[in-house]
């Protein structure tokens, strides 16, 4: 668990959705990262808010723990009220992490990642169907503790 250290801390800067290919509905966004149980969890709260008002429009939690048996990262994600489970790798560079689910149709694939500035970036890309992949998600926080 130790090799996930470098997410921890609070981070803010700003989301994009992609709701529509053109038009992102730009949020402000702090994630929090700590460990929990003697380090035995990552926890990882994410939080959206409106520019104006601040009121919370996107709400996710993660807790990301170590298989033993299968030697992989798993993640239990929480949002709107739905959650999923998810093998998460971490990437050769020790900085990146990637993730992805399929819930019928739908297929997300999401890529974490400390960029060269030390910015947290994330990029969601979905596909529904047959149709081309897109991004739906974006995010770039820097850390502030």
């Amino acid at each position: 668990m130790k090799k996930l250290s470098f997410l921890v801390g609070k981070w803010v800067g700003e989301v994009r959705i992609y709701r529509k290919p053109d038009e992102p509905l730009v949020l402000e966004q702090t994630e929090e990262a700590q460990f929990k149980l003697d380090g035995w969890v990552l926890q990882i709260e994410g939080i959206g808010r409106a520019k104006t008002g601040g009121q919370p429009m996107l709400q996710a939690l993660g807790m990301i723990s170590f298989d033993d048996e299968l030697s992989v990262y798993r993640m239990r994600a929480f949002n709107d009220g739905r959650f999923l489970e998810t093998e998460v790798t971490l990437l050769d560079d020790g900085r990146s992490l990637r993730w992805g689910f399929s819930l019928g149709e739908i297929k997300l694939a999401s890529l974490l990642r400390i960029n060269e500035r030390g910015e947290w970036t994330e990029l969601h890309e979905i596909t529904v169907g047959a149709e081309p992949t897109r991004k739906f998600m974006e995010l770039t926080v820097t850390r502030i503790s």
